[in-house]
């Protein structure tokens, strides 16, 4: 692929290099690769009388990346808490046999409902993870399961959600989930 202002000597001879290597599906009859010439230095830029040239704007900082939602940290009150199920639910969804839109869409209805209400704690219920034997059935059960943390971390109320934590037996066990979400600011 050649770049509008064209490849140097250097990227010429590397690009050559990797081409070589690589077995195209429909070959091209082979020609010489043009090499452009190198692009002269730009000029100097020259102040004009008593002004100094506006500085180079700085580069956007990294953004720092997201850690999952089932690693957040909880102060350890909280993590007790809900290890022995002291805490009840402030709203519960139960997305266990819907199908995978209709469980996303309830999912936003109910994170919408939880953070008007001031909702702190919220249990979904997802239904049990997929058993290993049953991957090779073809069965899709598990997949709201599956699909729940990336439906958080991506949806419009990410920002609100402290942690995400797997439910107390009491509440639901392995097919449900505490969704924390932070205090209302």
């Amino acid at each position: 692929m050649r770049t509008p202002r064209g490849l140097s000597a250097a990227e010429a001879a590397l690009w050559a290099r990797v081409a070589s290597t690589i077995d195209p599906l429909h070959p091209v009859p082979a020609g010489p690769v043009a090499v452009a010439p190198p692009l002269p230095p730009p000029p100097p830029v020259k102040p004009i009388k008593g002004r100094v040239p506006p500085p180079l704007p700085a580069p956007p900082p990294k953004a720092m990346p997201a850690r999952p939602l089932d690693r957040h940290g909880l102060d350890g009150s909280w993590e007790r808490k809900l290890a022995k199920a002291q805490l009840a639910p402030d709203l519960t969804l139960d997305l266990h046999g819907h199908s995978l839109d209709a469980a996303h869409a309830r999912l936003d209805a109910g994170l919408m409902q939880a953070v008007a209400m001031g909702a702190r704690l919220l249990l979904v219920i997802t239904g049990k993870p997929r058993p290993v034997a049953a991957a090779d059935r073809g069965e899709r059960r598990g997949a709201i399961r599956a699909k729940l943390l990336d439906w958080l971390a991506a949806g419009p109320h990410a920002s609100r959600i402290a942690a995400v934590r797997p439910a107390h037996q009491r509440h639901g066990g392995s097919g449900a989930l505490y969704v924390v979400l932070r205090r209302p600011r």
